[in-house]
């Protein structure tokens, strides 16, 4: 009888597991707010840029790719998608979320515990310890705020690197787990969750996430869809209000407007 409990406790775990899995894959459609979007642009992207981190800064994209030996911080062209500048990282680090306060780039890397700094040349300018692994990265204009993979986001001292608060993100009073490429936009902090279709919009001050964009079908829009991995890369321009995205080794970045999700 007890054989018969432990198996019985396991179907359960497995189960419960998958539940979760599928809860964070697909938000019931009943739920407001929601938006879906439209494409206003479709520009090139380098096909083998393992995207993890995205930002604009004066005009163009300042991207972080990942992998072993194949990780890289780099100057795009937003239109062309030419790569403009590009800095490799040794081939023990895999690059993680970016993002550039006072006149300085961050970047992360997965699990080796080490960000760097670069100058606006993209020279390496200094490195620093990160307790947790690295996933996204981003500023509200005064810390840096990190994702772990985990339902926690870390708002980081710039001056200190030390993290000086955290704070859990939940939605419906259920942990949002796996998040990954962080933006912060009009006070709100855009979030990719891994191995989904959809971006969290979340306030950084309570942790809550407010609503979702789901990207379901992006992905076809794809000139070659031949190697692409999952949705990851949001980035938002303040001055001409335009929103992108992209994902890991896609051959396309869109410009994308929201759109309020009809039940």
């Amino acid at each position: 009888m007890r054989q018969n409990r432990g198996v019985i406790a396991i179907i359960l775990i497995v189960i419960c597991a998958a539940a979760a899995y599928t809860y964070w894959t697909s938000i019931p459609p009943e739920l407001e707010p929601l938006y879906t979007y439209q494409v206003v642009n479709k520009y090139y992207h380098d096909p083998g840029a393992f995207t993890q981190g995205l930002v604009v800064y004066d005009g163009v994209f300042i991207e972080g790719t990942g992998l072993y030996g194949r990780s890289s911080i780099r100057y795009v062209d937003i239109e062309t998608g030419e790569v403009l500048e590009k800095v490799d990282l040794a081939p023990e680090y895999f690059g993680e979320g970016v993002a550039i306060l006072d006149n300085t780039i961050y970047q992360l890397t997965w699990r080796e515990h080490t960000g760097f700094t670069y100058d606006l040349n993209l020279q390496k300018t200094g490195e620093f310890s990160i307790p947790n692994e690295g996933w996204g990265l981003t500023t509200d204009g005064t810390q840096l705020i990190m994702s772990d993979g985990t339902a926690t986001l870390s708002f980081i001292d710039s001056d200190t690197m030390n993290i000086v608060s955290t704070v859990k993100i939940t939605f419906e009073d259920e942990d949002v787990v796996r998040l990954n490429e962080l933006e912060y936009i009009n006070g709100m902090v855009y979030a990719n969750i891994w191995q989904t279709d959809l971006i969290a919009i979340i306030n950084p001050d309570d942790g809550e996430v407010v609503s979702w964009i789901d990207l379901t079908g992006i992905k076809n829009e794809l000139d070659s869809a031949l190697g692409a991995d999952v949705l990851n890369g949001i980035a938002y321009d303040p001055e001409t209000e335009k929103l992108y995205v992209t994902g890991k080794l896609w051959s396309n970045l869109f410009e994308i407007q929201l759109v309020p999700k009809k039940g």
